[in-house]
C-alpha cells in the first residue's frame, strides 16, 4: 500500500465534502463549508490522503497563529483529526499518520497538534488514529471533560433538576424562531462577559453565515419571560450528536432556572429526532487544567456522563 498526500486546493472541494459526508467520524466542523468561514485568518495546511488515486481520507489543518513551527488539526475547530469512510483502520491508519507526519516535517514544521474526534461523534468505533498516535510517540498534552447524555438509555434528571423544571415551566415560553438570534446573542455575550470575562469564538455575522450554510444543523432555542428573550442555546449538531455550542442566560433567567426548560426541551427534541447523544460541551478552563465542577454538576444533573476531548502532540523531528 502506497499512500499519497495531496495538499488541499479549492479544486478538491467536492471530493473533500463527499469524503466528509460518507465518513464514520466527520462533522460539520470538518467540511470546507465550515472551515472556509475563517477566510484568510489561517494559513491552510489541509491535505487529502489518496490510495491509487482514490480519496481515502482528509485531514483539515492549518498553521498555528501563535507558533509558525506548529501545524494544528484544526486551530479553527473544536476537534480535527483524520476524517475517513472507514478504510483507514488498523495498520492503514498507522501508515496514513506516518505519511502525514513525514509530509509536515518536509514542509518544515517541528510539531503537529492532533485533536482527536471524541468517540460519541463517530458512527462506529473509530479510534484507530489514537492507537497510531501512540505508535508514533505522540504525547497527550491536553484533555478536556465534556458531559453528554446517552439518549439510547436516557436516565432521569436529578431530583433538583426535576423540581427546577416544574417551577420554571410556569414562567417561561420556549421558541425556535431564528428571528430571535440577535436578542439571544446579546444574552449569550453578556453572560460570557459577566461570568467568565470572555467573548464568543464567533461573532454575530459569522454565526449568521454559518446558520445559512447549515440550517438543519445550526439553530437556536430560546426562553422568553414576559415576551423578552432571557435565555437560550445555539446548537451545532452532528449526525448522531446534538451539541450545545453556546449557552446563555440573564440574571432574571437564572432566578427562575429558565435554562432547565430549554435543556429539557432540547434533549427531548434530540431524542425524537433520532440522535444518539446530547452533548453539553466542556466545563474546562486553562487548557483543561481547571474543571468548573459546579458547571459540570449542573450538566450531569440532566443525566449526562463524562466524555473526554484529547489533544496529542507529535514532535515531527522524531516521527518515524
Amino acid at each position: 500500500m502506497s499512500l499519497q498526500i495531496v495538499p488541499y486546493s479549492p479544486d478538491h472541494e467536492s471530493a473533500w465534502e463527499r469524503c466528509c459526508a460518507g465518513s464514520v467520524n466527520g462533522t460539520l466542523l470538518h467540511t470546507r463549508r465550515f472551515l472556509s468561514y475563517h477566510g484568510d485568518r489561517f494559513k491552510d495546511a489541509s491535505v487529502l490522503i489518496l490510495d491509487a488515486g482514490r480519496v481515502r481520507g482528509v485531514f483539515p489543518a492549518a498553521q498555528s497563529l501563535a507558533d509558525p513551527g506548529l501545524v494544528v488539526s484544526h486551530p479553527g475547530s473544536t476537534f480535527g483529526g483524520v476524517v475517513h469512510p472507514g478504510w483507514l483502520d488498523g495498520a492503514r491508519m498507522l501508515r496514513a499518520l506516518t505519511t502525514l507526519t513525514a509530509h509536515y516535517q518536509n514542509l518544515g514544521y517541528q510539531r503537529l497538534l492532533y485533536k482527536a474526534v471524541p468517540h460519541i461523534f463517530t458512527s462506529k468505533p473509530a479510534q484507530d488514529d489514537v492507537y497510531a498516535l501512540f505508535r508514533l510517540g505522540a504525547q497527550r498534552v491536553r484533555c478536556d471533560l465534556s458531559c453528554a447524555i446517552d439518549l439510547a438509555a436516557r436516565p432521569p434528571a436529578s431530583g433538583r433538576r426535576q423540581r427546577e423544571l416544574k417551577k420554571t415551566q410556569k414562567q417561561v415560553t420556549l421558541s425556535s424562531d431564528p428571528g430571535l438570534l440577535d436578542e439571544l446573542w446579546a444574552v449569550i455575550t453578556n453572560n460570557l462577559a459577566r461570568k467568565h470575562s470572555a467573548i464568543p469564538v464567533h461573532d454575530l455575522p459569522e454565526l449568521v453565515l454559518l446558520m445559512s450554510r447549515f440550517p438543519e444543523q445550526i439553530f437556536i432555542r430560546s426562553a422568553l419571560i414576559a415576551g423578552c428573550v432571557e435565555a437560550g442555546v445555539i446548537m451545532f449538531n452532528a449526525k448522531s450528536v446534538w451539541h450545545l455550542q453556546y449557552v446563555g442566560a440573564s440574571e432574571r433567567a437564572y432566578e427562575v432556572s429558565a435554562l432547565d426548560a430549554v435543556f429539557d426541551a432540547a434533549i427531548t427534541e434530540s431524542q425524537q429526532a433520532g440522535a444518539r447523544y446530547f452533548d453539553f460541551g466542556i466545563s474546562n478552563e486553562q487548557d483543561g487544567q481547571v474543571l468548573n465542577d459546579g458547571l459540570y454538576r449542573f450538566k450531569s444533573g440532566f443525566g449526562g456522563g463524562g466524555v473526554v476531548h484529547e489533544f496529542y502532540e507529535i514532535k515531527l523531528c522524531h516521527a518515524s
